[in-house]
């Protein structure tokens, strides 16, 4: 089982990145998916959780109104669109998968029991 990121990379302040998350191995249509962040010497903190429907969602306030998160269950994929980006973005972006759960989002780590490996952002001009 496999959670795999990519999309990262280097962007200029103001500027955008399509972050995608594909899931092999086995389905996540009916979990729970998330991104998380993390920068060298801090916790994994919380982006934003999805429900196995798309129809909700929940957003850390410093990223509300500038990021989207999305998925396609048919392609086992999820996906976070990024705008607006500042130097704070600047991070390691995981993508999780709560498989116990398809509708109660999470903000806690050990919520999630399949992580990928991660897909840097950095922001800088």
């Amino acid at each position: 089982v496999q959670l795999v990121e990519s999309g990262g990379g280097l962007v200029q302040p103001g500027g955008s990145l399509r972050l995608s998350c594909a899931a092999s191995g086995r389905t996540f249509s009916n979990a729970v998916m998330a991104w998380f962040r993390q920068t060298p010497g801090k916790e994994r903190d919380f982006v934003a959780a999805i429900t196995w429907s798309g129809g909700g969602t929940d957003y850390v306030d410093s990223v509300k109104g500038r990021f989207t998160i999305s998925r396609d269950n048919a392609k086992n994929t999820v996906s976070l669109q990024v705008n607006s980006l500042k130097p704070e973005d600047t991070a390691v972006y995981y993508c999780a998968a709560n498989s116990r759960t398809s509708i109660l989002l999470s903000r806690r780590l050990n919520q999630y029991d399949y992580w990928g490996q991660g897909t840097q952002v950095t922001v800088s001009s």
